[in-house]
């Protein structure tokens, strides 16, 4: 079967038929789907069946992975490029953090090397009354950033945006039944608040991007702070405009890879604690298209 992309015909998404993603990409395939990824933002590979390693060695094939400092408890043993991501219990004890992710973001833009590509493996979706669960919703950040308004861009020409890991952390350690722990002060140490371009050249398109998002934006760094507020206030709604949101739906098997330059997400929990999810995840990083002192 050849390689076969199909778009979605919405804002951003894609499915990407015809490979095995447990094999090692042709130079052909892998230039194919970047090439989709750029074009759709998201693209999904359904049926596909792959051990922690083979996920880790297809998201290798997109770039440099990180390992999450503040969730090693949950990566896959032997396999710290693997996060679990799942609400399952096993003798009192939690197996993947179950929380993440919800809450409109952008994955890594707290960190100084931002990232690249998100990659999640579905493993165990839940599903009621044969519908499926958590469904994965996504903003388009290209079409956000080209639909601003003029004097808008103007004002932000140049700007810099301070991002802060523990805002998200927080968010969620708010969220009712999170059994997030606060962070410790090494690792609030080890994820500092850093500052990003507003607008970023996408690596992939050429396109210019909006990058803030709710998640981790904290200000406008050269605005005093209520236009800064006010601002960000303005971008937040603007960025989630129906015209702009992707919501992919899983189905077991599914591999779906996302580019966190040009887009942002949010996991919807729409399923509770005895309706199991499991998912392995991947993260990679951004700095074959940057480097550190360009963002």
């Amino acid at each position: 079967m050849t390689l076969k992309v199909t778009a979605s015909g919405e804002a951003l998404g894609a499915t990407i038929e015809g490979l095995n993603l447990a094999r090692p990409l042709q130079p052909a395939e892998l230039d194919s789907v970047l090439k989709a990824l750029g074009k759709h933002g998201v693209v999904r590979f359904p049926r596909q069946e792959l051990t922690g390693r083979e996920l880790r060695d297809f998201s290798r094939q997109l770039g440099d992975l990180e390992i999450n400092v503040a969730s090693h408890a949950y990566q896959e043993p032997g396999v710290p490029e693997v996060m679990i991501l799942s609400n399952i219990v096993e003798n009192g004890k939690p197996i993947g953090l179950a929380d993440a992710g919800q809450g409109w973001h952008t994955d890594m833009s707290y960190s100084r090397m931002i990232a690249f590509a998100n990659v999640l493996y579905g493993i165990k979706i839940p599903r009621r009354n044969g519908e499926t669960l958590g469904a994965t919703q996504f903003s388009n950040m290209q079409a956000a950033y080209a639909e601003l308004p003029a004097d808008v861009k103007k004002t932000l020409e140049g700007k810099s945006v301070l991002h802060d890991f523990n805002k998200f952390w927080e968010m969620m350690r708010r969220e009712k039944g999170s059994k997030r722990p606060a962070l410790t002060e090494a690792q609030r140490k080890a994820k500092p608040p850093v500052s990003h371009p507003v607008f970023l050249r996408h690596p992939l398109t050429g396109k210019r991007v909006l990058y803030a998002n709710p998640g981790y934006a904290m200000r406008i760094n050269e605005l005093p702070e209520k236009e800064s507020d006010e601002m960000l206030e303005f971008l937040f709604e603007h960025q989630l405009k129906p015209a702009y949101v992707y919501t992919s739906r899983w189905e077991e098997g599914d591999v779906l890879v996302w580019e966190d330059i040009g887009t942002i997400h949010n996991a919807v929990a729409d399923y509770g604690p005895d309706e199991h999810r499991f998912v392995k995840r991947c993260q990679v990083m951004a700095n074959r298209y940057f480097r550190e002192d360009e963002l």
